[in-house]
This record gives C-alpha cells, sequence and structure tokens, in this order.
C-alpha cells in the first residue's frame, strides 16, 4: 500500500512539474516579450558637428521623452576605439580629424517597439537640428514582434494540453487508487454509510497527495531556477517575483482542484456500481 501510495505521489508531481514549467512560461510571457523589444537597439547618429555638451544635454532630454526607457551616450572617443576596432587602428589616416559623430542609443518602452510607433518616434527625433539620422533595423522588429506572438499563442495551448492531459493522468491514477479499495467501499454501504461519509476519508487522501505533490513540484521547479541563476542570472531579470508567487499558486490549485474533484467523481462513480458490477 505503501508503495502504491509513493508511485502516485511520484506520478501526480512529475506531471505537476510539468504544467508549473508551462504556467511560469505563460504567465512569464509578456515580461519576456518585453524583454526582447527592450533590447532592440535605436541609434541617434547626432551631426558630426555638435559639440559634447549639446549632445550630453540632448540625451537628457530625449530621457524624459515619454517613449523612452534608457539612453547611452556613445561619445567620439568611444566611437572611434570602436569604429579602430572592426577597421584597423590606420583608418584615421585618410581623415584629417576623426570621421566618426556622438551617437546616442535608445532602449524604448516595450509598448512603442512595432513598426508604426518607431515610425513615429523616429520623425519626433529627427526633427531636432542636431539630430543627422535615427537607425534601426525594421526587418528585425518585424521579425520580432511575430514570433514573440506566434510563440505566445504555442505557450497558451501548450499550457492548455498540459492541463488536459495532467487532469487525465491525476483523474486516472485517482480512479485506480480508489477501484482497489472498492470492497472496502461495499462493505460500508451495507452498514448503512452515507455517500457523503464515505467519500470523505477518499476526499482528505486525495487533497494530502495534491498538496503534498504540488509543494514537491514548487520544490522542484524553485531548485531547476535556482540552477539556471548560476548559469544565466539574466533569467531573474525576466521572470518578475510576483509571477513566481503566481505559478506556486496555481501548482497548488491544480494538485488540490484535480486531485479531490477526480476522487470525487471516481468515488461517486464506484458507490453507483452494484454488487455483480464490483466483481467484473
Amino acid at each position: 500500500m505503501a508503495f502504491a501510495w509513493i508511485s502516485m505521489l511520484i506520478s501526480i508531481t512529475l506531471v505537476l512539474v510539468l504544467v508549473g514549467i508551462a504556467t511560469l512560461l505563460l504567465v512569464n510571457a509578456r515580461s519576456i516579450s518585453d524583454y526582447f523589444r527592450e533590447n532592440v537597439a535605436v541609434s541617434v547618429v547626432l551631426k558630426t558637428d555638435v559639440p559634447d555638451a549639446d549632445a550630453a544635454a540632448f540625451e537628457k532630454a530625449l530621457s524624459g521623452k515619454s517613449f523612452v526607457k534608457g539612453t547611452h551616450l556613445i561619445s567620439r572617443e568611444q566611437g572611434t576605439a570602436e569604429m579602430a576596432g572592426l577597421l584597423g587602428e590606420d583608418f584615421l589616416e585618410a581623415f584629417g580629424e576623426t570621421p566618426v559623430p556622438v551617437s546616442i542609443d535608445l532602449k524604448l518602452k516595450p509598448e512603442y517597439v512595432s513598426k508604426d510607433s518607431l515610425e513615429i518616434v523616429k520623425a519626433e527625433i529627427g526633427e531636432s537640428p542636431l539630430v543627422d539620422e535615427v537607425v534601426y533595423q525594421s526587418s528585425l522588429v518585424e521579425a520580432l514582434n511575430e514570433n514573440l506572438n506566434r510563440v505566445s499563442l504555442i505557450l497558451a495551448v501548450l499550457t492548455g494540453l498540459l492541463l488536459f492531459i495532467s487532469f487525465v493522468l491525476i483523474s486516472n491514477t485517482m480512479r485506480l487508487s480508489v477501484f482497489t479499495r472498492r470492497f472496502t467501499v461495499h462493505t460500508m454501504k451495507l452498514v448503512g454509510a452515507t455517500k457523503g461519509f464515505i467519500r470523505k476519508p477518499f476526499m482528505g487522501q486525495a487533497a494530502i497527495m495534491g498538496l503534498i505533490a504540488a509543494i514537491i513540484a514548487c520544490l522542484i521547479i524553485a531548485g531547476g531556477l535556482f540552477l539556471l541563476r548560476e548559469k544565466f542570472y539574466q533569467i531573474f531579470n525576466v521572470f518578475e517575483k510576483t509571477n513566481l508567487m503566481i505559478t506556486a499558486a496555481a501548482i497548488v490549485a491544480a494538485g488540490l482542484i484535480i486531485c479531490t474533484f477526480s476522487t470525487y467523481v471516481s468515488t461517486n462513480r464506484l458507490l453507483s456500481l452494484s454488487k455483480d458490477e464490483l466483481y467484473a
């Protein structure tokens, strides 16, 4: 009996781990999407005769724009060093002075990283007499938005399928657990026990099993995230703490609801069987 209980616990735990992973990705889909959108580079190239002081003042003005999340000023010296790394140290010999202008790298708020919004942002920034051009990869933006929408849809479908599969698997597991005690149930019926009285211990055991399996599943996922943090610390810049708590609550709720509901259905079905059907 103990071995059967442990095997059922392991089965339910593994199913809940899969549900937890899918839920974790689904609830953080927006955060993941925003992370990638915020890292789309928009480069504001200033005119070559713009003084450093004016460039710094313009950067400060840009940082106050509603669509800007962050700015980074690339000075002539830094730009020249980067060009030298790409083209070689002697690339300046053809010029009397450095041809590299001051530029500003922008990180936009994720809701502005779309083709139409970027065109509006580009036009607004380009109105400044200090700006030579605003550069971004439009094809990359379109591909990013298309792929992120596709991934979000796939995650939603995957989560739905896993919830359905988990319900079926856990229901079968709990049904088997109840069915192995069918003769005990029949004996209780013969002595006049009510359906509620018979269901009560089964429901209690199912709730305990679901809760224990959910806690173990949460610990497994937390351990996996801790290991990921050691090698990929950026993952915690994407996963929000609130969503981690939502995922844990969803795992516990799934374990309790599926286990108790499937046990309730299985017990009712067993109580409706006749003596001949019990031996069938």
